[in-house]
């Protein structure tokens, strides 16, 4: 049975694929510019539609206040647009569009402190979240270890050839580190309904929570460059699903970061993979009391990949430390690697 402790996001929960390397150690985001977040569009604006974009840099504000301050300038919060929400904690660069209409209140944004527009355009729809390719990372990493060179590219050269586990991060699961914890309670609650935009999100804390314990147990079994039958797995060059009936062809492809297995996000149109891997998957379902009821109250539920490809990154070097850039597609975490590297 879980305990309280195991319904927090905690990194005890979540295993590295590096432990047996050297980390570099050192400090990161001790300055809002260690920590340096570019959007990547799936598209640009081509500078003609019904729709104005402007491309901005935020330091230290949520994505979540600018929305709040156009609306309180009169735009409407269903058109605003944007692909995703960045870390207050960083220096973001990210897409936001209004209604043409509406562009005397978008070049209103300069106004707030820590705020620049760095590219106006124009586009025939309204950005919308999850359009986006994912996002450019610059993180600096100051006061590591005098050998972090060879060990940051020791652990780099790994993540290269195993990939990147796609776990969820610690800033998933709230400030307090408590939403997975306030989201089991409101599944006790005898006419509990997320019809609430807030119950929604906590459900789906539940959710990223379950993944992360099933890809934790994937890796601590040895699975993680593999595939069994039974598996959900992913093609990573187009994103297409299959089902795993050769666990021996299919892993000499995962080996080679051709595709991954998928894990679950529960919810009543996703149930647990077959043979063993769904027994895995079970286990965690039942030790954590989830009824299919519960499972049901999640959401619709969906598959998420098990680990991500990184094969363009950067590191160079500074008097007081190094600086790493990399790629990451949308939804998976830059926290995740820099726990392998720090």
């Amino acid at each position: 049975m879980s305990n309280i402790h195991d319904k927090r996001f905690d990194w005890s929960h979540i295993a590295p694929i590096t432990p047996n390397l050297p980390s570099t150690g050192g400090e990161v985001r001790t300055r809002l510019e260690d920590f340096i977040v570019i959007e990547v569009p799936r598209y640009h604006p081509n500078g003609e539609g019904q729709h104005s974009y402007a491309f901005i840099e935020k330091r230290g504000i949520p994505t979540q206040e600018l929305i709040g301050y156009l609306k309180a300038i009169g735009v409407p919060t269903r058109n605003i647009g944007v692909a995703g929400r960045k870390d207050k904690f960083a220096v973001a660069r990210q897409w936001i569009s209004v209604p043409k209409d509406y562009e005397s209140q978008l070049l209103g944004l300069e106004k707030l402190e820590g705020v620049r527009i760095l590219e106006l355009s124009r586009y025939q729809q309204k950005l919308r979240i999850g359009n986006l390719l994912g996002n450019r990372f610059e993180i600096r990493v100051r006061n590591p270890s005098s050998e972090w060179k060879y060990r940051a590219q020791a652990i780099l050269n790994a993540l290269v050839d195993r990939g990147l586990p796609n776990y969820f991060g610690p800033q998933r699961f709230g400030n307090q580190n408590d939403n997975v914890l306030e989201a089991f309670r409101m599944l006790e609650k005898p006419k509990f309904s997320i019809r609430s935009r807030m119950g929604k999100f906590l459900m789906s804390s539940i959710q990223s929570h379950l993944f992360n314990w099933n890809l934790n147990s994937r890796i601590n079994a040895g699975l993680f460059q593999k595939v069994i039958k039974g598996d959900w797995a992913q093609k990573h060059s187009t994103g297409g699903m299959f089902l795993v009936e050769d666990s021996d062809v299919e892993s000499r492809r995962a080996r080679a970061l051709e595709i991954s297995a998928t894990l679950p996000l529960h919810g009543r149109k996703v149930h647990c993979s077959q043979g063993h891997a769904g027994e895995m998957q079970k286990n965690i379902l039942d030790y954590f009391r989830l009824s299919r009821d519960a499972i049901n109250s999640l959401g619709s539920g969906t598959w998420r990949v098990s680990r991500v490809p990184i094969n363009d990154y950067a590191l160079d070097s500074h008097f007081d430390g190094y600086s790493v850039s990399f790629f990451l597609p949308k939804g998976s975490y830059a926290t995740i690697l820099l726990r392998e590297l720090v």
